[in-house]
């Protein structure tokens, strides 16, 4: 029976209209802070790790949020379907500003890592608890509707975070990009807390008639600090030297991903690894999208700051064209509805992603003009607003009351250990290299690699008749 304190899920309102409307505003704001320090801190890291003195963990500050993310994405799976999502998304919350804290009063490398681990712990844990949010207030019909509402979240951050970022950081200090962050959370969380007051998990009787809640996943948990751990241990698998035996990197690389993708089996669906049609190859499509997409999205502003002289201000404003053009298209898809079938979305989208990668591999190798490689991340974020809005709707229609926890953390799982493992190796075969052109080139020619992978998973979203 639905809560009486929440919004009928029968409701025919829009998600800008009573009940919704402070429901809708405050979980798009805390996507919109989100958004914005997540540019804002690929726009100034260069930065950052030149006066840090911290080039060898470069890679790390970005995929270390997203291996602490997994464990966040797993407690707060488990918690929400045993309680609801009211006091994970509080306490994801609090490790976001915990983490924003730590790195914005960083004076070393591993200080600010730090902080960017604890602040990708709560940023998991808020993004399956704000799915299940989701999925517990709004009716199915106004789902594209939402998740097209979060994807337009990054508008204002692409607009401005960026160029606000590298103005702050020249101005000021990069100190503040972080600490900035802080004192907006807080009331984006208010807007939604008076909804969260009735959101227990709503009684599920088996044929007793007593309450069922599921137990605690110690197990799960487990698995997801050791794909945690790994993702790490491949960070740090570049800086190991052993004499006499040069391919120890590559071995220890080559173990670290092995023991996350065996970590990662009872965190997914059966068959996700396996790309099995339907709800596998949903989450598998999510995962396969964020890597090639962020694997290369953070290299584009150091390309622009190495290779062409770019100032961190304008370098940032690389990323503008893609997230303008990833609300823009999560806006269109929105509309379109089902005239615009779900696999067939995932598809162009992802071959959207495919051919920016592309365009920017060619600017690194060939060295064409940056305008080539700005402009083609515009067709990235098109892609992307395509397909990432439909892999969640996806997500949550092939989910029942019980596992929409395990299903949104699953889906979270898949986009931060992708893209966790992408950056990873990026850094390695970044450093792999002797000249800084042929290194940026090697990082495009793998995040392809991976886009082509996603263009095959794509196609087997559908489920099976019958």
């Amino acid at each position: 029976m639905q809560d009486p304190t929440l919004p009928a899920t029968g409701s025919t309102a829009g998600i800008l209209q009573r009940p919704y409307l402070w429901v809708t505003v405050g979980t798009c704001a805390l996507v919109f802070l989100a958004a914005f320090e997540s540019l804002a801190v690929t726009t100034i890291m260069p930065l950052v790790s030149r006066e840090l003195d911290g080039a060898g963990l470069y890679a790390l500050a970005f995929a270390g949020p997203l291996a602490t993310g997994v464990i966040g994405n797993v407690a707060a799976g488990n918690w929400s379907d045993r309680r609801g999502p009211a006091m994970p998304l509080y306490a994801s919350v609090a490790l976001f500003v915990a983490g924003l804290l730590i790195a914005g009063t960083a004076v070393s490398m591993p200080v600010l890592v730090a902080g960017r681990l604890v602040q990708g712990l709560g940023g998991g844990a808020l993004t399956v608890a704000l799915y299940v949010l989701v999925a517990r207030i709004f009716p199915g019909a106004l789902h594209p509707k939402i998740f097209a509402a979060f994807s337009a979240a990054w508008v204002i951050p692409s607009l401005v975070g960026p160029f606000a970022a590298g103005v702050v950081a020249q101005v000021f200090s990069w100190h503040w990009v972080f600490l900035g962050v802080v004192g907006l959370v807080i009331p984006a969380l208010l807007m939604i807390a008076p909804v969260l007051k009735g959101m227990g998990r709503p009684a599920t009787t088996g044929d007793t008639g007593t309450v069922r809640v599921p137990p605690w996943a110690v197990g799960r948990l487990g698995w997801a600090a050791l794909a945690a751990v790994a993702v790490l241990g491949l960070n740090l698998s570049a800086e190991v030297r052993v004499e006499g035996f040069p391919a120890a990197t590559a071995v220890l690389a080559m173990a670290a991903v092995g023991v996350a993708l065996v970590a990662v089996r009872p965190l997914v669906p059966r068959g996700t690894l396996l790309a099995r049609p339907g709800l596998p190859s949903v989450i598998l499509a999510r995962g396969l999208a964020s890597a090639s997409f962020f694997g290369a999205e953070v290299y584009l502003p150091y390309l622009l700051i190495e290779l062409y002289a770019f100032p961190p201000t304008f370098a940032g404003l690389t990323l503008t064209g893609g997230a303008l053009a990833w609300a823009g298209a999560a806006a269109v898809q929105g509309r379109l509805g089902a005239r615009l079938p779900h696999p067939a979305a995932i598809r162009i989208g992802a071959f959207m992603v495919l051919g920016a990668v592309l365009l920017a591999l060619a600017t690194a190798a060939l060295h064409w003009p940056a305008a080539i490689a700005i402009a083609g991340w515009v067709f990235a974020g098109g892609g992307m607003g395509l397909l990432y809005p439909r892999l969640s709707v996806m997500t949550l229609a092939l989910s029942t009351k019980d596992n929409e926890g395990f299903n949104s953390s699953a889906m979270s799982i898949s986009d931060s250990l992708g893209g966790a493992l992408a950056l990873a190796t990026t850094g390695i075969v970044f450093a792999a290299f002797t000249t800084t052109a042929s290194s940026f080139a090697g990082v495009f020619t793998f995040a392809a690699v991976i886009g082509a992978a996603a263009t095959f998973v794509a196609p087997r979203v559908a489920p099976r008749a019958g």
